[in-house]
């Protein structure tokens, strides 16, 4: 028998921006080591519909692009499969090229065909030894003195998967109906995606329900019996996405959950393509997706996420190279895409979870939101579970670019829920540097006035000396009661544009521009005797009252740094949206007693780390549980 592993795919919206990620027909070079575009002949027109695409006269049109590429060495790292068909169809005088890279990104031709006339249907046997390190396999298309025609392409095996069954759909929600509409549409259109889905649970947690979207009751009865709508109080992405974990382990015909985020736009291929990878995995492995940015679409803006240990703190690999823009540097010219990049974990975005893995470890931890995934991640590895961020399994989700979470009532779940993750799991003693690190959070928040988000990473601190009781008793009442203290906080309010401009009284602040991930902030002695100076600062100088009455100067949201900032009584800077600004000001008194509160609970943190530590692993199996849960839902119902 024979089965798709993946198919060639072309855009569903009329973008031109997305053409990059599907076809190339652009020739390019590379000058001083950077991939340079030579030609702009890409047209919107030759893509015919979802499988078809005009090849024009002369020109040769690659598929070695981010989505119609075939990931070998994912393939032949995680599971059996070592033999693989390319298939190619395609009408008229044409040749067909197939390629390989190394893991350096090196290029290799493998094989070559010459088509001619009516319907060809070309196959290519493929051997998977060769990609330990990472490579990937495409074809091109070159049309001779006449337009051709692709017709399609599928990769495929005769190799029986590990394990069958089809996934549930998890969607959690709070007032993005428009997307999730959208997103079910999406599905709807999508045959090839409905025949790997059981059910989609669309766990709504708003105020603004989806079920009243005008375009709702169309598709859910194109949808039938597939999906199933939630209501429940807001409990955050986790309590959302644990519902429907405890939805899908109640479906006999789900082996799976696929979890969504509901601010997103999918390609519905990915949906498919995660599921099978799922079915051939040789173990039962979590199968994440990378992130494009969906209001900038052709930009990668994640891919194989980690946690150092030492700091138990997240990051992407290579994320210095983040994000990566497929319309200035196509697959083929990025070495970095070719390397093998193994995770940790995955955000829930997009990731695909065994029931299997959830019978054993549990459900999400209550967590609200912040941290939740990638707990669960590391929960499921350190059990033998692996996560593997798949290449060409991706959809588009808002980026946290035009986002500043951790200064709003988000840094409370950003500080418990990280400190929490290592209780649990860090394999450093007292978590390593992470006490440390969250010291100097807070010292920054303090020297550049955010007195907000220090009491939040202080009450989180609190919370977490209590015990691991209150992540159940306070799920649905924390981001209430992070969001009420901002009343207290003047620097919280954002002044709105009116059409007479907020001004500071020295004006604003200008730098010199530095390229991506390059900073000048002090360094070694600098830093320390900066540090010293600032606090000293801060602890004994009363800002002057002019520079209260009216900010002394103003700041872009990408100059306003904890270096600079601290130098001044006061500072109005642009909100990370745009959409107003903020003013931060200077407050003696509160800035004394927060520097000693965070003095006194981090070494209380400290003193009583090992005890709690095995206080929350203790907690965890319960924290966890599909009982739990159940108990969660049915109380908040």
């Amino acid at each position: 028998m024979t089965y798709t592993l993946q198919n060639a795919v072309l855009p569903l919206d009329r973008d031109p921006d997305l053409l990059p990620l599907y076809v190339d027909p652009e020739t390019w070079s590379t000058i001083d080591e950077e991939p340079v575009r030579v030609t702009n002949v890409a047209q919107l027109s030759n893509i015919l519909d979802r499988t078809r695409a005009r090849i024009v006269a002369g020109r040769r049109v690659s598929f070695g692009t981010y989505f119609n590429a075939f990931p070998a060495s994912y393939w032949q790292h995680w599971t059996a499969v070592r033999q693989v068909r390319l298939t190619v169809r395609t009408e008229g005088d044409a040749t067909i090229l197939v390629y390989r890279s190394n893991g350096g990104g090196t290029k290799q031709r493998l094989d070559t065909r010459e088509v001619r006339g009516e319907t060809n249907e070309s196959s290519f046997d493929l051997v998977l030894d060769q990609y330990s390190d990472g490579g990937w396999i495409w074809f091109d298309v070159a049309a001779d003195r006449a337009d051709a025609m692709f017709l399609g392409a599928e990769w495929t095996t005769e190799q029986e998967p590990v394990r069958a069954g089809k996934a549930s759909i998890g969607i959690t929600t709070y007032n993005k109906p428009d997307y999730c509409v959208e997103t079910l549409t999406a599905l709807a259109d999508a045959p090839d995606a409905l025949d790997v889905i059981d059910r989609v649970f669309l766990i709504d947690q708003g105020t603004d329900l989806v079920a009243d979207q005008d375009g709702f009751p169309a598709v859910a009865g194109r949808l039938g019996e597939t999906l199933q709508v939630v209501r429940q109080p807001n409990l955050g992405g986790s309590g959302g996405f644990a519902r429907a974990m405890v939805e899908t382990l109640a479906r006999e015909g789900s082996d799976f959950v696929q979890l969504l985020d509901d601010d997103v736009r999918i390609e519905p291929e990915s949906i498919r393509r995660s599921v099978v990878f799922g079915r051939y995995a040789s173990v039962p492995t979590i199968v994440g997706a990378h992130m494009f940015d969906l209001l900038d679409r052709p930009k990668l803006h994640a891919w194989a996420e980690v946690v150092d240990d030492a700091p138990f703190m997240w990051r992407a690999l290579f994320q210095e190279r983040l994000p990566h823009d497929f319309s200035v540097a196509n697959l083929r010219q990025s070495p970095l895409l070719h390397m093998r990049l193994d995770a940790d974990y995955n955000g829930w975005w997009m990731c695909l979870i065994p029931t299997s893995i959830l019978r054993e470890i549990g459900l999400s931890l209550p967590a609200f939101i912040k941290w939740d995934d990638a707990e669960f991640c590391v929960r499921a590895r350190d059990a033998g579970y692996p996560t593997v961020s798949v290449p060409g399994v991706a959809l588009w989700h808002v980026s946290w670019l035009g986002k500043d979470d951790s200064i709003d009532w988000q840094a409370y779940f950003h500080a418990r829920n990280r400190i929490v993750s290592a209780l649990l799991h860090s394999r450093s003693p007292q978590g390593g540097t992470l006490i440390r690190h969250s010291r100097r959070v807070d010292l920054k928040h303090l020297m550049m006035m955010q007195y907000y988000p220090v009491e939040l990473r202080h009450r989180a601190l609190r919370d977490i000396l209590s015990g691991p009781e209150h992540m159940r008793a306070n799920l649905a009442t924390a981001m209430p009661a992070a969001r009420a203290v901002a009343k207290k906080h003047a620097e919280t309010v954002v002044h709105k544009d009116s059409g007479v401009p907020l001004r500071s009284r020295r004006g604003r602040q200008v730098f010199k521009r530095l390229k991506n991930h390059q900073f000048d902030s002090p360094t070694g002695i600098a830093l320390r005797t900066f540090t010293v100076r600032t606090l000293l600062s801060h602890w004994f100088h009363t800002p002057r009252p002019e520079n209260v009455e009216q900010p002394e100067v103003e700041f872009g949201k990408g100059d306003a740094n904890w270096w600079r900032v601290p130098l001044y009584d006061s500072a109005l800077v642009s909100a990370a949206d745009g959409s107003g600004k903020n003013i931060y000001t200077r407050d003696r008194a509160m800035f004394r007693r927060m520097l000693v509160d965070s003095w006194r609970l981090h070494r209380r943190l400290q003193r009583e780390w090992p005890s709690l530590s095995r206080r929350y692993r203790r907690a965890l199996p319960d924290l966890v549980s599909e009982s739990q849960w159940r108990a969660t839902f049915e109380e908040r119902s």
